[in-house]
């Protein structure tokens, strides 16, 4: 089955605010995605259903989904590792309170 990885804009930007080098190794990293390769690990709690990529101190929050056949990995947040857990649960939260219907 092909894979497709299908970055974010909060990545997109996030690359390119780095250093060459961090920049370039998480750009290998992404790419090896395609292949299902990387230092990848499930995560747990809240943030259940969602996978993370780590590449030196960074890390990538991404999901599967399979669309006509393709698999596709949507990378949704990059940032350091120090941070990105907690800013990732607060965005899922707030996505989660407005897509709620209105009681």
């Amino acid at each position: 089955m092909r894979t497709k990885v299908e970055l974010g804009s909060q990545i997109l930007d996030f690359v390119r605010s780095l250093a060459p080098e961090p920049r370039k190794a998480l750009r290998v990293g992404l790419h090896r995605l395609e292949k299902d390769e990387g230092d990848i690990k499930g995560l747990e709690g809240e943030l259940a259903g969602w996978s993370r990529l780590r590449v030196k101190s960074y890390r990538v929050i991404f999901r599967c989904v399979i669309e006509k056949g393709e698999r596709i990995v949507r990378c949704e947040y990059a940032e350091r590792r120090a941070v990105i857990y907690e800013m990732f649960a607060e965005l899922v939260r707030r996505q989660m309170e407005a897509d709620a219907p209105d009681q």
